[in-house]
């Protein structure tokens, strides 16, 4: 890192499948990578930032949802107890401390209404859609957020059941 730079990313994030009672999957489109769909991912901003309080504020920061504590959805975000280590792909490592090849990701879901309002954060996401669950991992860049979407019959809670 050097005294103009951004400190180096830290390789512990999550990944955040928000859907619908409808099992309907929003997918943002990345700015920085053509046709890069994904789920909302981002990793901790310092090493005692909880995997929840990190997928709340990535969730907020890259949507525009709300679901802090206090908040009507508050009780809507599910730690799925899983996680993925993969190789961080070649084109990002420079974000990270020189030696840093793998990445270690925590899941979670996020169930909101359908009406739900999407405010993207336009220097990371240029679009948004809504995808039946199954059409939501064809359309996934990443292996592992495709898997995630393929979970959530196994995590899906019928709606009032935070």
């Amino acid at each position: 890192m050097t005294a103009f730079s951004r400190p180096f990313k830290i390789p512990q994030s999550v990944l955040v499948l928000i859907h619908t009672p409808a099992m309907e999957v929003l997918l943002i489109k990345r700015a920085d990578v053509d046709d890069f769909w994904q789920s909302v991912t981002g990793s901790k901003d310092t090493l005692d930032e909880s995997f929840e309080q990190t997928a709340r504020r990535e969730v907020f920061e890259e949507t525009g949802i709300d679901c802090a504590p206090g908040t009507p959805l508050a009780g809507f975000l599910q730690d799925w107890q899983l996680e993925n280590v993969y190789e961080i792909y070649p084109r990002w490592r420079h974000r990270y401390a020189p030696g840093v090849m793998h990445n270690t990701e925590h899941l979670f879901g996020l169930q909101v209404p359908k009406s739900t309002q999407v405010r993207l954060s336009p220097h990371e996401h240029t679009a948004f859609q809504w995808l039946p669950y199954a059409q939501a991992a064809q359309a996934c860049f990443s292996p592992s957020n495709a898997e995630a979407c393929l979970l959530l019959p196994r995590f899906f809670r019928k709606p009032n059941q935070p």
